[in-house]
């Protein structure tokens, strides 16, 4: 198991990261923010390209590429990444201290083997162990039936800007127990 210092809310809240077979999960480093990058771009080009456009998903992609993005992300959210035996990062999420999860993906390579189900659980453990009621999030067409099958309700679906364009996508919330 490995634990993490939630620092970020100014709470002293001690969180213990389950480890999955050959998977365990961490605080994102500042180090990890090219391998970050790069797992970003790759999913979102493969893996939301069944639901997105070319022109959709490049745009989206180039988001990643703003500068300082990653560094504020790590610095200013609960960030977590899921790291394989290997020391390859597999995938990530980040939730902001108010209940908005900002973000989650899993390496196009390493799909549908849980990891984003334990992400998810660790940043709905991070909501709960903050004293947060609800978890609220914008998430693309991909990722919609995922959120729901964990107990996610869609708000609204909206158009949301990426780079230069706008894509479809939902703004949806789960009640905390």
């Amino acid at each position: 198991m490995i634990c993490g210092r939630n620092q970020s809310c100014g709470k002293q809240t001690i969180l213990i990261y389950r480890q999955m077979e050959d998977i365990s999960f961490r605080r994102a480093a500042l180090s990890d923010v090219t391998e970050i990058k790069r797992l970003f771009t790759e999913t979102l080009l493969t893996i939301n390209r069944k639901d997105y456009t070319a022109e959709e998903t490049a745009d989206w992609a180039s988001c990643g590429e703003r500068p300082g993005l990653w560094e504020r992300l790590i610095g200013g959210l609960h960030f977590i990444v899921a790291v394989n035996a290997g020391g390859c990062i597999t995938g990530f999420a980040a939730i902001r201290c108010d209940g908005y999860l900002h973000s989650m993906f899993v390496h196009k390579d390493y799909q549908r083997q849980g990891i984003a189900t334990q992400l998810l659980r660790i940043m709905e453990g991070y909501a709960v162990a903050n004293g947060l009621k609800t978890i609220t999030s914008e998430v693309s067409i991909t990722a919609r039936p995922f959120f729901e099958r964990h107990g996610y309700d869609v708000l609204a679906e909206q158009q949301a800007q990426a780079n230069k364009l706008r894509m479809t996508n939902y703004k949806m919330a789960k009640t905390l127990r």
